[in-house]
């Protein structure tokens, strides 16, 4: 049945801009309402059926696009980051996105988003409390590293570890208010290594349940991904098979350069750092174990007990691959970083590989 009205949705916190083309009468509807999806799908309900209907991706999450889905309405949710603009357009304001979302939709010339089901939406959000954790976890300890540098306080050793712990507690000043902020700084440090294990212990038993085991086994049999760092990558990239060739898997999490044209002339840039940062930086820190020549450990082992041929000679190649290309990226007198990121962008390649096979 051929589409009677288009909507786009401006979506804030506490309040949604719409607009509505009905396409028999050619007449544009605006309405504004308060937070809350209710109203918004009720409305929705009312224009000429059916109704296909947008709204880009933002802090709101999902709750109005699975309210509408569940009313009956084709809602989408769009990415803004591949939302066309106006080249040198200065006038901007809720209502003007909510009629060029109108104008984009029915173009066919918007980008949706995979939207996971609530149970991968609630267990990503606890992968990514834990990530945004080991910030705060290095924050504080940058604090009291910084506290005790200003008072001439300098540890020699390796530092964070169980005996570096104790020495810190052990630690005296001459005035109350500092031994108080020393106190309170390693008091928030020990805090926060309580709730990250805590979280780790979640986020390990929620890796076992389905549906992310199956491929949380497999991500965890490649060098450099444990247990949490594939069940994160697992929730951000959520649905493997929505790209149809590695490569676009890679383009999507912003490992691919950026490109510059004009005329005869293509210039490669920085990579575009597009897509989830959580994601990519997993990846950037798993491709740094690949500098180093390939080998199997007892940890690897492990991982890798029971898991099919195929995935374990996909890990094994990736490995020896992975070696090469920054080997080769080093003599060449490419940065590190940029080796880095390269082998980071053919690891996403080869966990794809795995994730999608039967």
């Amino acid at each position: 049945m051929a589409t009677m009205s288009w909507a786009g949705l401006d979506v804030h916190a506490r309040s949604t801009e719409a607009a509505a083309l009905d396409v028999a009468s050619g007449e544009l509807t605006r309405r504004r309402f308060g937070g809350g999806a209710e109203p918004v799908v009720a409305w929705l309900a009312e224009l000429p059926q059916p109704v296909s209907a947008c709204y880009e991706a933002g802090p709101t999450g999902y709750g109005l696009y699975r309210a509408a889905r569940e009313a009956g309405i084709a809602m989408q949710v769009i990415a803004p980051s591949k939302t066309p603009r106006a080249a040198g357009a200065r006038l901007k304001s809720d209502r003007k996105d909510a009629e060029l979302l109108v104008r984009l939709l029915m173009a066919g010339a918007l980008t949706q988003v995979t939207v996971p089901s609530p149970e991968a939406e609630a267990a990503r959000d606890l992968a990514r409390a834990r990530d945004q954790l080991r910030g705060d976890l290095m924050r504080a300890r940058h604090r009291v590293s910084k506290l005790l540098l200003r008072h001439g306080r300098v540890y020699e050793g390796s530092t964070w570890t169980e005996v570096h712990r104790r020495w810190l507690a052990g630690q005296r000043f001459e005035l109350a208010a500092t031994e108080l902020a020393s106190h309170d700084g390693l008091a928030a440090i020990e805090g926060l290594l309580a709730r990250r294990e805590a979280l780790d212990r979640r986020l390990s038993r929620l890796a076992l349940e389905e549906p992310f085991w199956p491929t949380v086994a497999r991500l965890r049999c490649f060098r450099g991904i444990d247990t949490l760092s594939a069940l994160a990558l697992h929730l951000e990239v959520h649905d493997w098979r929505r790209f149809e060739r590695a490569p676009q898997l890679a383009a999507w999490l912003g490992l691919t350069p950026s490109l510059a044209q004009s005329g005869q002339t293509s210039t490669q840039g920085a990579i575009t750092k597009t897509g989830s940062t959580y994601a990519r930086r997993l990846l950037v820190e798993a491709a740094k174990h690949y500098a180093r020549p390939p080998r199997r450990g007892a940890a690897l082992a492990r991982r890798q007990e029971g898991q099919p041929d195929h995935v374990l000679q996909t890990a094994w190649r990736a490995q020896h691959r992975l070696f090469r290309l920054q080997t080769r990226l080093r003599r060449r007198g490419k940065p590190a970083n940029v080796a880095t990121v390269a082998a980071a962008r053919e690891l996403a390649c080869f966990l794809w590989s795995v994730a999608t096979a039967d």
